[in-house]
């Protein structure tokens, strides 16, 4: 055989060499689209990109052996033994450069699996074997097959720009080779690592296999940033369209270099601001690295998520240029693609195409990208799964909408990722209606650059919210008849409960006394959330006709969509939270100020002797503290400036001091698990359970969906087939798994519960070993 005759792949078949010069272009690709990342050039004294892209070149040469190739050609089952350790005999015959040598093995060897722990670590599979072992397990391989390789290997490097040796052997001994540079990249990485050099390392790594994965798609990366030079333009044109003008604070924000706290009020267009700073900071950022930076637009719900990435599809006049980013984004892709009308053959085309889309943007195509900060965070669990995360992040623009205070674990995480990003040459912003002080603090504390804060002028701008107390539960009669009241006078009605059992409950008094009544949590079926999500859009979304109705939710609304309400009687809960939910009404102060009414929390513990909880979702003393201030404040219209104020009263408390120092002790937390890279090729799998269990959660299947599911996972293409059955999913605290089984056939858990697609989830039953208790779950 000769070398055209080898293959990188089967299915489908393509031949290696065309592999591996595809991969080379992903390299090069990558490395115009990221541009110079300052921290890493330094460790690498310049040469970060030369030895990505030499790995690249070199990351699949090990698949020459004739076991590798019988494998490909099906006349074997397995080879069992690992193609990247024999490319690593192809390298010193063609870098000379030691220290390049080095890194250029490190990407080639570690783009498939770690070096240490983990499934099938190379070093349990080839540390301290004899050299007579090594033989033995990787040839035969075809020798002149090799030399002619090398000097393929070597030809086109040169024609990339690449330094590559002038070397033409007339034999070259692979395996010997291969185990040399094995044993050297052994001892390289045996002791912790700098953190600059780990950090290298680790997007080295990131940028070998992302290179390698857009090659085997045969995919492409976006080069155009829309959110840049041109963008401030775009977007006066089409304010100008609407007879509307660009604000103080917008027009500031998109004068502004570095960093940005932007704290201004539901319905003052801080979104437009934040794009209009981030396309300021994108053009600053090509000047300066040369490459095309990514902006990601992250938001805390998935509602919300999907309705920004439509949102920018629209404004950017292309929707091909933003990426979702979020675990469900071929589900939201399928929704955009489909009508209700449609049978389940358009149904399986249209999931084909979602699930091509979906596969796209997790290859990192797009430009723009609106997700939740944690699937940015994911990058930090490195390895080959996750470290191409890290090298997309680099250069990147960050815009963090909504960013929640009061949860510390979450925003300490966030933090330390933040610090991380600015090491990789990116530019952050934070944009709230509720930044409080002690929130701004600690950006500024924490970033090495400059952070400004830009704040949106109350001065005369028109009260939206009058504010009501109520002593007695949002669930009590006398607020369910005054809820009652609100509907027979034919007004928009926004209730909120702090969790889902009140929700159900009050929805099931309230649902036949209203024109159109809704739930709204996060235990619905994919399918029937969505349905609803579009439902309520309809028919309460700004700008529409003002019609009557009932919308009962959870936390859920707090962000997620872009309703505007006539009144809301809401739960006591944190300020930032309350505030957010007054935002949901009277939204663009088209009214006089419009009635929102808190009423007071029942605070018990969730366990037998434990801290007592909010109606068994939030911690008693920010909750009674917000209580007091707004006590104040009753039957007041609420002034926007004064509720800032408001949030910096509750953490200038005991509690505020705690919470501020469990936030530092987070942050620190998740710095020394994550964010050292002090032994960078050692698998992470332990820390990404934990990272699973904070952030992902799981979902399951009902019993009675189960037939159907697993009809819908045999519709055509697999992968669509399975898009099409997640409709059946029901997200589900991490926690809540010992409610359900696994089902090992399908994959996915089942649960055996009472479910309505108007309430929701409803009670499980089952001999299970924990109780599942809708109070708990938000």
């Amino acid at each position: 055989m000769e070398l055209r005759d080898m293959l990188a792949k089967s299915n489908p078949v393509e031949r290696l060499i065309d592999h591996l010069a595809a991969t080379l272009e992903g390299a090069l690709a990558l490395r115009r689209r990221v541009g110079d990342i300052a921290v890493v050039e330094q460790v690498t004294q310049g040469q970060f990109w030369t030895a990505v892209s030499l790995a690249a070149l070199c990351h699949d040469a090990g698949k020459i052996p004739d076991g590798f190739q019988a494998m490909l050609r099906g006349t074997t089952q397995s080879w069992g033994e690992r193609h990247e350790v024999v490319s690593l005999g192809f390298l010193p015959c063609l870098i000379e450069d030691e220290r390049l040598l080095t890194w250029v093995a490190t990407g080639v060897a570690t783009h498939h699996r770690s070096l240490e722990g983990g499934r099938g670590p190379v070093i349990k599979l080839y540390g301290g074997a004899p050299d007579a072992e090594w033989r033995d397990r990787l040839r035969p391989l075809p020798d002149s097959v090799a030399v002619e390789l090398i000097g393929w290997l070597a030809r086109t490097a040169k024609r990339a720009g690449l330094p590559a040796a002038s070397l033409s052997p007339e034999e070259l001994d692979v395996v010997g080779e291969a185990r040399r540079m094995f044993d050297l990249l052994l001892d390289r990485w045996e002791l912790p690592a700098h953190p600059d050099e780990g950090l290298a390392a680790v997007l080295l790594q990131g940028a070998v296999t992302l290179a390698d994965h857009v090659s085997s798609a045969h995919g492409t990366l976006h080069t155009r940033q829309p959110i840049g030079i041109r963008f401030r333009a775009l977007l006066e044109k089409a304010f100008t369209e609407k007879g509307q003008s660009l604000r103080p604070h917008q027009a500031e924000a998109a004068e502004t270099g570095g960093h940005l706290l932007l704290r201004a009020p539901t319905g003052s267009g801080k979104t437009e601001a934040g794009l209009l700073w981030a396309a300021t900071q994108a053009a600053e950022i090509t000047r300066r690295t040369g490459g095309v930076p990514r902006v990601f637009f992250t938001l805390p719900y998935l509602a919300s998520i999907n309705a920004m990435a439509a949102r920018l599809g629209g404004l950017l006049e292309d929707d091909t240029l933003v990426g979702v980013m979020h675990s469900r984004a071929a589900s939201y892709h399928l929704a955009r693609a489909i009508c209700p009308e449609d049978g389940e053959d358009e149904h399986a085309e249209a999931a084909k195409k979602a699930v091509s889309r979906a596969a796209a943007t997790r290859l990192f195509r797009e430009t723009v990208r609106v997700g939740t900060p944690y699937q940015i965070l994911r990058g930090v669990l490195a390895g080959p799964a996750h470290s191409g995360t890290l090298i997309d992040a680099a250069n990147s623009v960050f815009v963090l909408d909504e960013l929640h205070a009061y949860d510390p674990r979450r925003l300490g995480y966030i933090l330390a990722s933040a610090r991380l990003w600015e090491r990789l040459g990116g530019r952050l912003t934070v944009l709230s209606a509720t930044l409080p002080g002690v929130l701004a603090r600690l950006f500024r504390d924490l970033l090495d650059q400059d952070v400004r804060l830009i704040e949106a002028s109350a001065v005369g701008a028109p009260l939206r919210h009058r504010l009501g107390l109520r002593e007695r539960h949002l669930t009590d009669p006398e607020s369910v008849e005054e809820i009652r009241s609100r509907l027979a006078a034919g007004d928009s009605v926004l209730v909120v409960a702090n969790n889902v059992a009140d929700a159900q409950r009050l929805f099931a008094e309230l649902e036949p006394e209203a024109d159109a009544a809704f739930l709204l949590h996060s235990r619905f079926r994919r399918m029937d959330r969505s349905a609803l999500e579009q439902a309520i859009a309809e028919r309460f979304g700004v700008g529409r006709d003002r019609l009557p109705g009932l919308v009962v939710a959870t936390q859920v609304v707090e962000v997620s969509l872009d309703v505007d309400f006539d009144c809301l009687l809401t739960s006591a809960a944190p300020l930032e939270a309350l505030l957010q939910r007054f935002g949901r009404v009277n939204r663009i102060a088209a009214r006089p100020p419009a009635d929102v009414i808190v009423h007071a929390a029942a605070f018990a513990p969730r366990r037998k002797g434990g801290e007592e909880f909010a109606d068994g979702v939030y911690p008693r003393t920010p909750v009674e503290t917000g209580w007091h201030i707004l006590t104040r404040h009753d039957g007041c219209a609420v002034d926007e400036a004064d509720a800032r104020l408001w949030l910096d009263e509750v953490y200038d408390t005991v509690w505020g001091q705690e919470w501020h120092d469990e936030v530092l002790r987070h942050q620190t937390e998740f710095t020394e698990a994550f964010l050292g890279f002090a032994h960078p090729f050692v698998s992470r799998d332990e820390l990404a359970e934990r990272f699973d269990e904070l952030f992902d959660g799981t979902e399951a299947v009902l019993d009675r969906d189960r037939d159907a599911y697993e009809a819908d996972l045999a519709t055509g293409h697999k992968a669509a087939g399975r898009l099409l059955a997640e409709r059946y999913l029901i997200p589900m605290p991490h926690w809540a798994a010992p409610l359900t089984t696994w089902e090992k056939r399908l994959g996915v858990r089942i649960i055996d519960a009472e479910y309505d697609e108007r309430l929701g989830l409803g009670e499980v039953h089952g001999r299970v070993a924990q109780v599942y208790q809708a109070g708990e779950v938000l």
